[in-house]
């Protein structure tokens, strides 16, 4: 088939890649001047199935109350918000409760896992180098902290995750740059987990996929998207920024972030979709020793201090509303701190540090959609929010199983329109 893939994230490209590998002939149309250049840009490279999660979850309403006028808050809300903002945090709330979070939490974690063995197996097959590591070490404060964390940690022993509850000091040895002078409770060690550099696989697999045909539209804006006319046509319509004759494609998979839901409601589809931002800061590594082996967490600022080869990345905070490029100075210092208190010296703070905010395309109740749109030609693979990494070579191949009337490897139950209810 003649495929267009709309969004060149770490989504888009992944599914382009896929499609490829299938025989299509896949075209991709990015707004920006390459690939990964918006939420897949600066994340903090986390692959954790066991920590893809929604945040809808039970007592979450509660805790971002408790945030508001919390200097260090890791959920934050600004001004201004819009009706769809207002609405979809009504929507999330609706979706803390117990047993919808349970299962939308299922959905996820079966498809972060499918979607890491996914990952190593592109990655060795195709001998991909980028900065990766493994290890994931999540950081206790206090007692309060741990016994928060007690009902998380039974999940993952019934889903049967790895992991060990350890002391200070045995988590010293895992990251023996931690700072002496920072004290804390405990951690948790979950070994199978692992950090990668999201960009860089991106645009290295951006370059597979054009040796296998795939072609690139960068700078190119879908203004709309139409099913073909006259009763017998298949297949879509792309109309394009600039072109006065419209694109026709067998069929074509929406990846296009936070803009899918613009392209999509002339189409009757209203999806709740909001973007929910996170920072990032990156730093050159200032001498080895004094910085992280590979993962680290703050459970309680909801922070994570990343290795990437020769670079340090710290990266949280959840964000709704206010204008997209207006930065925060507050969260940055809330990044600032958490590795100053873990990691002081680690990284070169005072020039060169490339600070990043990034629309995560999210929706109410946390796990993406995949599938067929109810549109003749045109599928989704969008809003997996904050777990975009975590999920998306899974969800690029499961969703080219589809595309091609196989079964896809993994369970694919809520993951589709239905579960919204549109």
């Amino acid at each position: 088939m003649k495929i267009a893939v709309i969004g060149a994230g770490i989504i888009g490209v992944t599914t382009a890649y896929e499609l490829a590998q299938d025989g299509h002939e896949v075209t991709v149309f990015e707004r920006r001047l390459a690939a990964a250049e918006e939420g897949s840009f600066a994340n903090a490279g986390l692959v954790a199935p066991a920590y893809t999660t929604p945040w809808a979850a039970p007592g979450m309403p509660l805790k971002i109350i408790r945030h508001l006028l919390s200097r260090h808050a890791p959920v934050r809300i600004r001004w201004p918000l819009s009706r769809q903002e207002l609405g979809w945090m009504w929507q999330s709330w609706r979706a803390c409760q117990p047993e919808t979070f349970v299962a939308n939490r299922q959905r996820m974690q079966r498809l972060a896992a499918f979607s890491r063995e996914r990952l190593h197996q592109i990655s060795a097959d195709l001998q991909l180098e980028f900065d990766r590591s493994e290890g994931h070490l999540v950081l206790l404060r206090s007692a309060k902290d741990q016994a928060q964390m007690q009902a998380s940690l039974q999940v993952l022993r019934e889903a049967g995750v790895p992991f060990k509850e350890i002391s200070p000091e045995e988590a010293r040895k895992i990251e023996p740059a931690l700072n002496p002078d920072t004290s804390f409770h405990g951690a948790i060690h979950l070994p199978q987990d692992e950090v990668g550099n999201c960009r860089q696989f991106a645009l290295l697999l951006k370059n597979e996929a054009q040796r296998l045909g795939v072609n690139f539209a960068f700078s190119t804006t879908v203004e709309s998207i139409a099913p073909s006319a006259g009763e017998s046509a298949t297949g879509v319509r792309l109309h394009l920024a600039g072109e006065s004759e419209a694109q026709r494609f067998d069929a074509a998979v929406l990846c296009a972030g936070v803009d899918s839901a613009r392209l999509l409601r002339p189409l009757g589809l209203k999806l709740p979709l909001a973007a929910v931002h996170g920072y990032s800061i990156s730093a050159a590594v200032r001498e080895p020793l004094n910085a992280p082996r590979s993962a680290i967490m703050d459970e309680r600022y909801k922070v994570n201090i990343t290795r990437l080869g020769h670079r340090v990345r710290v990266a949280g905070t959840a964000e709704i509303g206010g204008a997209p490029g207006d930065q925060r100075a507050g969260t940055l210092q809330t990044l600032y701190k958490v590795l100053h208190d873990w990691f002081p010296g680690a990284a070169q703070i005072s020039s060169g540090v490339q600070v990043w905010k990034g629309a995560r395309p999210m929706l109410p109740d946390g796990p993406p959609l995949l599938g067929a749109s109810g549109i003749p030609g045109l599928w989704l693979n969008l809003g997996h929010g904050a777990s975009g990494w975590s999920l998306s070579c899974g969800s690029a191949r499961a969703l080219a199983d589809l595309m091609a009337g196989r079964p896809p490897e993994v369970d694919l139950e809520g993951l589709d329109l239905h579960r919204l209810k549109l």
